[in-house]
């Protein structure tokens, strides 16, 4: 599950360290290819809120083939784009099928035994950051070498691939609400907004997630520039540099199994401002790039480990429309991120682009503190009495 999850995911971030190329290949500027990376992450929360929600009356196994088959159609065509719009158009494709990790992240808590739920959601997030990581690395690498082009024909090839896999090895996985309608599924989802601590881990996700795109978005403009003087392949390898933060992942699954998921939250917001800090002080320097990406990767996946594993524990009976809930909010935090972020570089370069993360994280430490853990454990206990 955690390598399906990778494999998935990792096709939303193959265009960040690529998109200097595809802007050549097409002749448009760096303000409109940040398009690309806009329309796959809109794409990614349209999918969540119109795909994810199946996985409460569809048998999840077959869902998740169809979603792996169809994701790697989308890539075929975003390797076979004659032009800026086709590339558009097929990266909003690609992004409704990239939803495919938030089909898989409930399987995993459902057959995880209670005690040990953070943990192994942890494990499942832990592959899924490898993928985004090493996602840049590879389509840095390959693009450098072969051409954007050649990354989306491999992609396409794995994709089908793990489909055939997921459908040999992934057991059978049915929903008790099998006979619900499609509309009356998305109303319970959507009803969960009712929830005032749903609406704001909701939005700590989101501006966590956004913060995170502000930065990868922009850094392959960044390292174009002086003093750098860098191109795709040196993006990708500053992405493998980062793939030791996904230790983090199964690390804060055990902190939020012993201490609780507002604490893990919490920490992880501080250290992700800190991370910005960094970047805005020693950024054009390679060794400040590095901690701060590092720092950044950490403190960013640790702190959506902590927010999902309270979504799912507390809506356990509902975790695929919980997680689409949570989630559709998360990637429209990240499109909003990735066009703030170019906005950013645009206007007022790299201290543009820092403050502009840092704002993000700043609105999701407000709500965060505004937050009543009392009133968290309320909402929990009366989720188990309905549910039970």
């Amino acid at each position: 599950m955690a390598a399906g999850s990778g494999i998935g995911v990792a096709n939303i971030y193959f265009c960040q360290p690529l998109l200097l190329e595809m802007a050549r290949t097409f002749s448009v500027s760096e303000h409109a290819i940040k398009w690309v990376p806009v329309l796959t992450q809109l794409g990614v929360a349209s999918g969540v809120m119109l795909l994810v929600p199946l996985g409460d009356v569809m048998e999840r196994r077959s869902l998740t083939v169809r979603l792996l088959a169809a994701l790697g159609i989308a890539s075929m065509l975003m390797a076979l784009a004659p032009s800026y719009a086709f590339l558009v158009v097929s990266s909003l494709l690609l992004g409704i099928n990239c939803s495919v990790p938030h089909v898989i992240l409930p399987i995993a808590a459902l057959l995880a035994p209670k005690e040990q739920q953070g943990s192994v959601i942890g494990t499942v997030m832990g592959g899924l950051l490898v993928g985004i990581l090493s996602g840049r690395a590879i389509a840095g690498f390959v693009g450098g070498s072969f051409g954007w082009r050649a990354v989306y024909w491999i992609s396409a090839v794995v994709m089908l691939i793990m489909a055939w896999l997921v459908r040999r090895e992934l057991p059978e996985c049915h929903s008790a609400e099998s006979g619900m309608s499609y509309l009356r599924l998305l109303a319970s989802a959507l009803g969960l907004f009712r929830h005032r601590q749903m609406r704001q881990w909701a939005f700590i996700g989101a501006m966590t997630f956004g913060a995170f795109n502000v930065f990868w978005t922009t850094l392959v403009f960044l390292l174009e520039k002086p003093p750098y003087h860098y191109g795709a392949r040196m993006a990708g390898a500053l992405g493998l540099l980062a793939v030791a933060s996904a230790a983090a992942a199964p690390l804060m699954g055990k902190v939020v199994d012993r201490r609780s998921a507002r604490f893990g939250v919490g920490w992880s917001l501080i250290f992700l401002l800190g991370s910005f800090a960094v970047l805005y002080i020693a950024g054009f320097h390679l060794w400040g790039l590095a901690l701060g990406i590092v720092l950044l990767d950490v403190s960013a996946q640790s702190g959506n480990t902590a927010n999902i594993t309270r979504v799912y524990g507390t809506f356990a009976e509902k975790r695929s429309r919980a997680g689409m809930a949570y989630m559709v909010c998360f990637f429209l935090g990240g499109s909003l991120g990735s066009s703030l972020g170019g906005w950013g570089w645009t206007h007022y370069g790299w201290p543009g682009v820092c403050c502009a993360g840092s704002a993000m994280v700043l609105a999701g430490l407000l709500v965060h503190f505004r937050s009543n853990e009392e009133d968290e454990k309320q909402l929990l206990t009366r989720a188990l009495s309905e549910s039970a």
